[in-house]
């Protein structure tokens, strides 16, 4: 089966900070990220209805409405609806104000179709591009997995994003996760378009290699980097999987960071650019707090780097020895 094109920069934009992640953004400041972004000529951006509990889908479609349709490539994704609730209190799931609305996950036929659908209301657009199937595995569910797991498969959510797609309705379909094993559970059921894959692909990590990213290459699937500083441990802080970072891990950031620092090389700019040698990445979609931050992903993605330091890395077992490295 011949992939339908996916026409994205190879930097894109990652809008959970749009539904205020972690702190809250004013809305001038959300419409405002999106315009810097245009302006450095990003032209991916990537929310979901959970971002905010609605508020990045409602925000990224209020900033792009005036663009011509055919000049950018959104994603969005399914698997959660949200229903009206006004309990919903600040700081719910790390949302700093989200919207009166809480998330309830659905993964059926119908379930699919139905997020589809209010997701283009909440944008205001008459479609999307991408379709990831949100935060499916046995990580994030546990026990439950296997219940949404046969949701997505035997009944119907699988089926739903195929008839979406040959319907023309979207270009194409895929998983967003955080956990690459369910993409190949995924891979074995279906044939995806394109994945997003969230931090399990990085300099940090790169257990994905052989068994997910390999494959993709091979079958055709296109693979958008999430996450490339794993929650910020490659950005200079302490955040790991979203919690705080357990020793093992911030011992290996510091020997990375140091040998990019024999090449006087800012430990970001590798985070960025070393995932998007693999020949199955197509983009990579940091966030942003702000446009200063946006700025300064945007320079380290472009920043030329020593091929020395690659080399380097794999020397010092910091870096998987198969893995493709950026050409100098």
């Amino acid at each position: 089966m011949k992939r339908p094109d996916m026409d994205v920069t190879k930097l894109g934009l990652g809008c959970a900070q749009l539904g205020g992640l972690y702190d809250p953004m004013a809305e001038a400041d959300a419409y405002a990220l999106v315009d810097a972004a245009w302006e450095l000529g990003i032209r991916y951006f990537d929310t979901a209805p959970y971002y905010g509990f609605t508020l990045s889908e409602h925000r990224l479609g209020a900033a792009l409405r005036s663009r011509p349709r055919g000049d950018y490539t959104i994603s969005t994704k399914v698997g959660r609806l949200m229903w009206p609730d006004p309990n919903v209190q600040p700081g719910e799931c790390g949302w700093a104000a989200p919207l009166p609305f809480r998330p309830h996950y659905d993964y059926t036929h119908d379930g699919i179709m139905r997020s589809h659908e209010d997701s283009l209301q909440r944008l205001g657009l008459d479609r999307v591009d991408m379709l990831y199937v949100h935060d499916i595995g046995r990580v994030t569910h546990g026990e439950r997995h296997a219940h949404y797991w046969k949701q997505l498969t035997e009944g119907g959510g699988f089926r739903a994003l195929a008839q979406l797609r040959d319907e023309g309705a979207i270009k194409g379909f895929g998983l967003g996760v955080n956990e690459w094993e369910v993409i190949a559970d995924a891979m074995d059921m279906c044939a995806l378009d394109c994945v997003l894959l969230a931090g399990r692909y990085t300099l940090l990590e790169q257990a994905s290699l052989a068994p997910l990213m390999d494959r993709c290459a091979r079958q055709g699937t296109r693979v958008v980097i999430g996450g490339p500083f794993n929650s910020g441990i490659l950005a200079g802080t302490n955040k790991f999987n979203y919690e705080d970072a357990p020793a093992a891990v911030v011992e290996r950031v510091r020997a990375i960071a140091a040998v990019c620092r024999d090449f006087d090389v800012p430990l970001q700019a590798a985070a960025l650019q070393f995932p998007m040698a693999h020949p199955a990445v197509v983009s990579c979609i940091p966030g942003a707090q702000n446009i200063d931050q946006l700025r300064r992903n945007a320079h380290w993605f472009s920043q030329p780097l020593p091929a020395g330091l690659w080399t380097a890395l794999k020397d010092a077992g910091l870096l998987d020895p198969a893995a493709p490295v950026p050409s100098a």
